[in-house]
């Protein structure tokens, strides 16, 4: 059944359905409805989850990180500058392997201080070990949610994941959304399987030990075994929610009229949706461009993106965000992807929407036309920028 509702709606909706034992979370703008909406589905019996409250975004993950410790299924909320004082303790799930599942309201970093989206939160968190999905649109918000904590819970993966939906442009925006039966979606996240609970006295471990040299690499090397998993994990995840929903997802990727083109933009979160209208024009008037947009984002999936850029001559990579002394984030993994392939293609870095600056069709548009024209030592350039 079709309703409406904000990318907050529909990622509480999704929580609903999983009914987490425990939900610890703290109030961040934009990220504060969705705490508010689980909130009241608590409040009236709807779920039977425990809210903790506490003062601080780091608390929220460290009540999270004991939580799924003791053997719960656990998940959260936040943005911005929540994300950025609670990182610490997501290092610290990360390598305790705990399936915590954290939507994340992309928002800008301060200073100075702002509300609206941007991608520096979701960089911020790039290398901490959790696994990354972006998302378009409300609906994907809500799909994702649930395939997330089928990833995570995954026994040759167990780690926290991160559902990225841009702030206010998802967050608050009304959409049209196909949620899943209750029953339905119920059945397909399945009863939570715990691990090694801490609380389990009849097999006592130890969580949290101090690691000498002699042991700190091995035991990162098998982090990072267990994020390597989480490809296989998401397409199998993904495949099964398919033949469920019916959604349209293959992959890692969405490759957008990429078959025959000779330029392309490469994008995370909603501004796929703009970027596939700029396309669209460009393509009515004879010109061969196409997009792709990243749905995983940690791990990267490179074998993916080489495939779907390799035959292009020219590529715009787009990153909602500044990577202070280096290009951005984004860029340097496709340069990576690409990095191999003799005949790869022109590539151009370009910042855009910061603090939620908008981005245009015409922008767009104007990106895929001078793309061609652009010099190599003009590799990172600015859209929307008053130089």
């Amino acid at each position: 059944m079709r309703k409406v509702m904000t990318g907050h709606k529909a990622v509480a909706e999704a929580m609903r359905q999983i009914e987490p034992d425990v939900v610890a979370v703290y109030p961040i703008t934009p990220q504060s409805e969705i705490a508010e909406y689980y909130a009241e589905y608590v409040h009236d019996g709807i779920v039977h989850t425990e809210l903790v409250p506490v003062e601080s975004e780091h608390s929220a993950l460290s009540a999270c990180v004991g939580a799924a410790a003791a053997g719960a299924r656990v998940m959260t909320a936040t943005s911005s500058q929540g994300l950025a004082l609670l990182v610490e303790v997501l290092y610290i799930a990360a390598g305790m392997r705990l399936p915590i599942v954290m939507a994340l309201a992309n928002r800008a970093l301060s200073a100075p201080i702002n509300i609206h989206c941007d991608h520096s939160d979701a960089y911020l968190a790039r290398d901490s070990g959790a696994f990354q999905i972006f998302c378009e649109s409300a609906q994907e918000a809500y799909d994702y949610t649930l395939i997330a904590q089928r990833i995570a819970e995954h026994e040759r993966v167990r780690l926290p994941g991160i559902v990225n939906l841009d702030g206010f442009a998802l967050t608050h925006t009304a959409q049209v959304v196909e949620p899943l039966e209750d029953a339905v979606a119920k059945e397909f996240v399945g009863p939570f399987q715990a691990v090694y609970p801490l609380l389990d006295v009849e097999k006592p471990v130890t969580w949290g030990a101090f690691a000498m040299p002699d042991y700190y690499f091995e035991l990162k090397r098998a982090q990072q075994a267990a994020i390597e998993e989480v490809p296989a994990a998401f397409l199998a995840v993904q495949k099964e929610f398919v033949r469920l929903a019916g959604r349209p997802y293959a992959g890692f990727v969405d490759a957008y009229r990429l078959e025959d083109a000779d330029r392309a933009l490469v994008v995370l979160g909603s501004t796929a949706g703009t970027a596939k209208v700029a396309v669209d024009a460009l393509r009515e008037k004879g010109e061969k461009v196409g997009l792709l947009k990243v749905w995983l984002f940690r791990p990267f999936p490179y074998g993916a993106v080489a495939e779907a850029l390799g035959h292009l001559r020219h590529v715009a990579v787009l990153d909602r965000a500044i990577s202070f002394g280096a290009m951005g984030a984004l860029y340097s993994d496709v340069a990576a992807a690409l990095y191999r392939r003799k005949d790869r293609p022109a590539l151009v870095n370009y910042i855009y929407g910061l603090g939620g600056r908008d981005i245009t069709v015409e922008q767009l548009q104007n990106v895929l036309v001078e793309l061609p024209k652009v010099r190599p030592d003009e590799a990172l350039r600015y859209i929307g920028l008053r130089e």
